[in-house]
């Protein structure tokens, strides 16, 4: 899969200080697993982590699913030796890398020109290995614009829920949830939009963030369901429970998928010759005209890249 075409409904966060769930992360349904050597990881398993998720990139069977690893952020002693040793030992193996807590450009331009100087000597594919920028406090989204522009590396622009409400002082110790007092609207709303459009700027794919009540799956799909609504492409999931509804919820619905694919064959009919060259048409009591196209794309895109197959095909009208 090309970049832009990926799943990434449900993005599985895994510790790479774990290698059991290393393991079983392999058979579970998510569209991408992300190996962590970050929050998930003590400080003292870090380096060890290293070599188990090496293991597990080179060793294990992902079935197609996209693989990516979450390294430290550039303010700690980590970042370079995670990237080195885990493209040394994996680059081959490795779908893209993940830089959290992002605050400018320039440290995505340091990871593009790490990632780099990595591919020319190990003679791997040179820009192949994508970025993924988690944005994660109140700078890393004023520059998120720059942030999602700085490189041609990268592929997607996360929030980080945690992290970011902290760091604007939110009266709140439930991740994902609205905070005390804020009844009315939805407090992420701005945060959400705002990674959106810088992600749509580039043609990037906006991923939401974790939703920590893990045994809670109807809030985790009626929170997810926001960001679904908005645009998002995928959500982190934190446990196998998780994986289904986001799936579900990052998805078309059958019924959507089918219209979709519908405008496309009968907008295609209609502005050719055989069909009268018309850029406005009825598909049953629905104008449809070069919008309605443009809007069909997104749905079948999303439908076809979690492959959906159409139940009722368009036929063109007899005579």
């Amino acid at each position: 899969m090309t970049r832009t075409s990926r799943a990434r409904r449900s993005c599985l966060a895994v510790p790479g200080s774990n290698p059991k769930m290393l393991g079983k992360a392999q058979g579970l349904p998510a569209d991408q697993v992300f190996l962590d050597l970050e929050d998930s990881v003590s400080p003292l398993a870090k380096v060890d982590a290293r070599a188990n998720i090496v293991a597990a990139l080179t060793e294990g069977d992902w079935a197609g699913k996209t693989r990516v690893v979450r390294v430290n952020d550039w303010t700690t002693q980590w970042t370079y030796g995670d990237v080195i040793a885990v493209v040394e030992g994996a680059g081959a193996d490795l779908d893209a890398v993940m830089l959290p807590k992002v605050q400018t450009a320039s440290q995505v331009h340091a990871l593009d020109l790490l990632l780099t100087q990595l591919e020319k000597t190990l003679g791997l594919e040179v820009g192949r290995i994508g970025i993924e920028a988690q944005i994660e406090n109140a700078k890393g989204l004023v520059e998120v614009d720059a942030i999602a522009g700085a490189s041609p590396r990268v592929e997607t622009v996360i929030f980080g829920p945690a992290d970011f409400m902290a760091s604007i002082n939110m009266k709140s110790l439930v991740v994902g949830e609205q905070p005390p007092g804020y009844d009315v609207g939805d407090a992420y709303h701005y945060i959400l939009m705002r990674i959106l459009m810088a992600a749509r700027t580039y043609d990037l794919q906006a991923i939401d963030g974790p939703y920590l009540q893990i045994k809670d799956v109807e809030g985790f799909r009626r929170v997810a369901g926001r960001s679904a609504a908005l645009g998002f492409d995928g959500k982190w999931v934190l446990h196998p429970g998780q994986i289904e509804a986001a799936n579900e919820v990052y998805s078309p619905t059958q019924a959507d998928f089918d219209h979709a694919e519908n405008i496309l064959d009968a907008y295609g009919y209609y502005t050719s010759e055989a069909g009268g060259k018309r850029g406005a048409a009825m598909i049953g009591d629905e104008m449809i005209d070069e919008a309605s196209r443009k809007m069909a794309l997104v749905i079948s895109g999303k439908g076809r890249a979690a492959g959906m197959q159409r139940t009722d095909p368009w036929t063109p009208p007899e005579g």
